[in-house]
């Protein structure tokens, strides 16, 4: 049994996944942090028979919070508001990251640390630098969640598919659950980093003409239906949710140390350089400037034991092309991540 802490545990995200987390069978103790104090979401949470203990902890709490934690998720962060720049936001929720890992650092270093928070691309290498700036190498243990861009391709990819098919054995031919056989999605976690891999190539040629240009648009910018459905009052908040639990989830089966056979290519963004096959990785993407990248992983113990390349061996022009584009715009988003803690620390 495993203690999680949630870290910005009274937000649109932090409130369904809390919920997610406490029936969890892993979970047997799980402290909820906000500025904004979560006690009311932990004593409502604590009326359900599960296992899981919660606790809630408010601004002042943060060391308390943390202590024993085994595995740490971080959705705590600001939405982008009105006349605020992608600039502001990014510093804005880097000082928050910075802030949380110099706590970590010091109260459970040996923790997992699970990055939610936006921007990914650029907050994960906050994170890892700040570990690196108190002398520990986090890189195998500190991810950025991208499954929701997962459970957005296999679930739009389903409907596509029972949507084009003329003739089909009954209706909805194919179970938007088991898509993970089909497609996986690696490179980053926004617009064109994210870049969708067909693992079945002939479901491409079993789709109608656009259709596969218009799956991966979707993929990639599926996040403003969201925007827009919610009239710009919010973001993707249950699908990330439920998205963060499943990868959470994966992490919490391998600490308990049961098979992930079966569950098929797990990414998450990393820092791969100093993980088992990273040198195979910037061969394959042909860039030795690249260091963060989504990735399929292979886990130990709630630990990265290698990262598996063989999802680029038999990759089409279309996908090379989409990661090619991708390579640029992740090395700019991780440089800004590092430069936020390194910068300061010359100062």
């Amino acid at each position: 049994m495993v203690k999680v802490a949630l870290l910005g545990a009274s937000g649109g995200i932090g409130q369904p996944l809390s919920l997610l987390l406490k029936l969890s069978p892993y979970v047997s103790k799980l402290a909820l942090y906000d500025i904004v104090d979560p006690q009311g979401i932990s004593v409502d949470l604590s009326h359900i028979n599960t296992t899981a203990e919660c606790t809630s902890y408010s601004k002042d709490d943060l060391v308390d919070a943390l202590r024993g934690s085994r595995v740490v998720v971080i959705p705590a962060g600001v939405p982008r508001k009105p006349g605020m720049t992608r600039d502001d936001l990014f510093k804005i929720n880097a000082g928050i990251m910075r802030n949380l890992c110099e706590c970590i650092v010091k109260t459970c270093p040996n923790a997992t640390v699970l990055i939610i928070s936006n921007p990914v691309n650029s907050l994960v290498p906050v994170a890892i630098e700040t570990f690196k700036k108190n002398g520990i190498d986090g890189s195998n243990r500190i991810m950025g969640i991208t499954t929701l861009d997962l459970v957005r391709a296999e679930t739009f990819l389903g409907d596509y598919m029972n949507n084009s098919r003329v003739t089909t054995v009954g209706s909805n031919q194919f179970d938007k659950r088991r898509m993970h056989k089909v497609i996986s999605v690696i490179g980053g976690h926004s617009g064109h980093t994210i870049v969708p891999i067909m693992l079945l190539k002939p479901m491409v040629y079993m789709m109608k003409p656009g259709q596969y240009d218009s799956l991966i648009n979707r993929i990639q910018f599926g996040g403003d239906e969201v925007v827009k459905a919610k009239q710009g009052k919010g973001s993707a908040t249950y699908s990330m949710a439920y998205s963060g639990y499943k990868f959470i989830e994966y992490i919490l089966k391998s600490i308990q140390r049961e098979s992930l056979e079966g569950l098929g290519y797990i990414p998450a963004y990393i820092n791969f350089t100093k993980l088992t096959n990273g040198n195979d990785l910037s061969k394959k993407l042909n860039s030795n400037e690249l260091e963060y990248f989504s990735i399929p992983i292979n886990l130990t113990n709630g630990r990265i034991e290698s990262i598996d390349t063989t999802i680029l061996d038999k990759i089409s022009e279309k996908e090379k092309e989409m990661v090619g584009k991708a390579i640029p715009e992740l090395i700019t988003n991780a440089k800004k991540g590092q430069r936020f803690i390194r910068n300061e620390a010359k100062l």
